[in-house]
């Protein structure tokens, strides 16, 4: 497994890419306030103090891998599972699972991740495809 921070350069069919984030109170604030989605459950906590993830923030982790990659997306599919808390620790493993060379230029790319909270279950799935841009 290859962690994320390592070269970009250099990623081939096989890898897997692991991602962690821990989501905070302040990260759901302002991805409120940027997104607008503003449900009672991502702006009032439950008994514990807690607020629900959105699913498109907790959706940046896999993104995240394919910003780190220069990837320009063309699709894009998530299964979301359970709900992520603040709090909570998702590990995502994305797999590579296509590299086509189609010119000097660009390289396209088909990947498919599954994200886990730290109690190993999982709460997002899906693929992604596109693009990468690799000369002028």
């Amino acid at each position: 497994m290859r962690e994320i921070g390592e070269t970009k350069m250099g990623i081939k069919a096989g890898d897997v890419i692991r991602f962690e984030r821990t989501f905070t109170k302040e990260d759901v604030e302002l991805f409120t306030k940027v997104s607008k989605d503003e449900g009672d459950h991502h702006v009032q906590p439950d008994e514990l103090d807690r607020l629900i993830v959105q699913g498109l923030l907790t959706a940046t982790l896999p993104t995240k891998v394919g910003g780190d990659n220069n990837v320009l997306a063309r699709t894009m599919n998530f299964e979301f599972f359970r709900p992520v808390f603040t709090g909570d620790t998702i590990v995502c493993d994305v797999t590579i699972e296509q590299l086509e060379k189609k010119d000097e230029r660009k390289t396209t790319i088909y990947a498919t991740f599954r994200c886990e909270n730290q109690h190993g279950k999982q709460v997002l799935g899906g693929s992604f495809g596109g693009v990468i841009l690799t000369g002028d």
